[in-house]
């Protein structure tokens, strides 16, 4: 039987999974569904046009605009739940609205990792949790990560903290509280350096804006064009090879 997320001690790797341009594209839904939902709360349209999302946390992403906008430290966490109930529901509209897709290999990928007992599969993220829920429901692959606690957005602004979180989490389901070995797949160096941080294999997919040759140069322990080649990106995850 396969592994199951309630069970202590059913796995020995943990594969913490990014969401956006590794797992899938939206289409810039994400993107659209932030701006929507600062300027109905504050009346600013646009307002991330300066901000860079690439690889950041979703906390990062709005902290950042909302400093530069003027909304004071002290506020910034009670103004975050706002904007992400703000946020949710632009972003189930904008997944609607715009043309996404799976990443290329990735439907066969994740059937073969759930399939085995020895893996447990969980997101590292810096999606919002509940928007990164969202993206997986919409584009159908939410049953790969059913229960598992994995990273999110809400966790840090810092990519490397959220890592740790997750490590931390899956570590905790374990019985005898031993690490697993743990493997970071993600699209941007921002990915390689939070499971180089962290100590966990980091393979890097160059599926987003950054090159295997650029992956592998910020310290990716291996990197490829994208996940068609199910056997290759097996061996990687399961072996290091």
């Amino acid at each position: 039987m396969r592994g199951d997320a309630s069970a202590p001690g059913a796995f020995s790797t943990l594969v913490l999974w990014d969401i956006d341009n590794t797992l899938l594209y939206t289409g810039g839904a994400g993107s659209v569904g932030m701006r929507l939902a600062f300027r109905d709360l504050y009346g600013i349209d646009d307002a991330f046009g300066k901000v860079e999302f690439s690889g950041r946390t979703d906390t990062a992403i709005f902290r950042d605009c909302a400093r530069m906008h003027g909304i004071a430290e002290s506020m910034l966490e009670a103004e975050q739940a706002r904007f992400v109930d703000a946020y949710i529901p632009h972003l189930a509209a904008a997944l609607i609205e715009t043309r996404g897709t799976l990443m290329p290999g990735v439907a066969p990928l994740l059937d073969a990792l759930s399939g085995r007992d020895d893996v447990q599969q969980a997101l590292g993220t810096g999606n919002f949790r509940r928007g990164g829920e969202l993206k997986l429901r919409h584009y159908g692959i939410d049953h790969h990560f059913p229960e598992m606690p994995g990273g999110f957005g809400e966790d840090s602004e810092s990519r490397d903290e959220m890592i740790g979180a997750a490590i931390s989490r899956a570590i905790a389901r374990l019985a005898d509280g031993a690490r697993p070995r743990v493997v970071v797949i993600g699209d941007t160096p921002h990915d390689v350096t939070a499971a180089r941080a962290n100590g966990a294999y980091a393979l890097g997919v160059a599926t987003g804006r950054n090159s295997v040759e650029e992956l592998l140069a910020c310290g990716a322990h291996a990197a490829v064009d994208d996940l068609t080649d199910r056997d290759r990106v097996l061996g990687i995850v399961l072996e290091g090879r």
